[in-house]
């Protein structure tokens, strides 16, 4: 059974002292949790770079792990404004997010740039959480599967099968996120299935099996246990439902009685 994931992608928000206390209170309230399907979920939070630190002293020893919302592939060099995969393995980080839409369609990151930092974050033991979808003109033409596997093909491109089992998807439609609009269980479950066929092609029935697909696009509490139903979502990337304590936790005791 794959374990799992509900990750909380801060964004550009919180400032160190705001993260440590919104973490540390996650943390209190799922502690409180322990034992009762502790263990058949990982929970993670992306801060912003600035508060990685205080996140990561507000959850130390807990099961929360740490990610971080981007990365470059180098491990150092002359790239003002980056960070680079070791120096995030210094401060605890575990997880990363690539390939998020506003990354690809507001910074205008390539499809090679985001395959170079998924080979890097599997070469420096992390965790790539890599973020594929549509946006609203692309769904509207019929073009959703089209345009998530050819960004499924790119991120791939460099990895083998052992490592491409441990890359965690995230199916994000563009138009979804941030909206209060979200794709129905059913387009969900369309698009993760389509995602895990082209696994199973490319890399095998194990390593399709294995990889863990996660829908994000204005995830919250009331829409949580109908996506979490489905046979291949594996979990959420939560975006601003996660900034509120009590709503990104309601949301990661999602699929207690699944």
């Amino acid at each position: 059974m794959r374990r799992r994931v509900f990750a909380a992608n801060w964004k550009m928000n919180l400032v160190p002292d705001e993260a440590r206390t919104l973490a540390g209170e996650i943390r209190r309230r799922l502690d409180a949790d322990a034992g009762n399907s502790a263990g058949d979920r990982e929970v993670i939070i992306a801060p912003a770079f600035v508060a990685l630190a205080a996140v990561a002293e507000a959850i130390a020893q807990s099961r929360i792990a740490l990610a971080a919302q981007n990365m470059h592939y180098a491990e150092r060099g002359a790239f003002t404004g980056e960070v680079s995969a070791p120096m995030l393995a210094a401060v605890g980080v575990t997880h990363v997010i690539l390939g998020h839409s506003e990354r690809r369609h507001i910074l205008g990151e390539s499809e090679d740039f985001i395959s170079r930092k998924v080979e890097a974050a599997i070469a420096h033991r992390l965790v790539p959480i890599l973020c594929v979808g549509e946006t609203r003109e692309e769904h509207d033409a019929g073009r959703a599967v089209e345009v998530i596997l050819r960004q499924l093909h790119y991120g791939f491109s460099r990895l083998e099968a052992g490592p491409a089992a441990r890359v965690v998807i995230a199916y994000e439609p563009v138009w979804a996120i941030g909206t209060g609009r979200n794709a129905t269980p059913g387009q969900a479950q369309q698009a993760h299935g389509a995602i895990r066929a082209s696994l199973r092609d490319r890399f095998g029935a194990e390593t399709a099996a294995a990889v863990r697909i996660i829908y994000g696009g204005s995830v919250n509490p009331g829409n949580i246990e109908a996506l979490m139903a489905q046979r291949d979502v594996d979990g959420v990337l939560v975006g601003g439902a996660s900034l509120e304590a009590e709503s990104f936790v309601r949301i990661a005791r999602a699929g207690d009685n699944l």
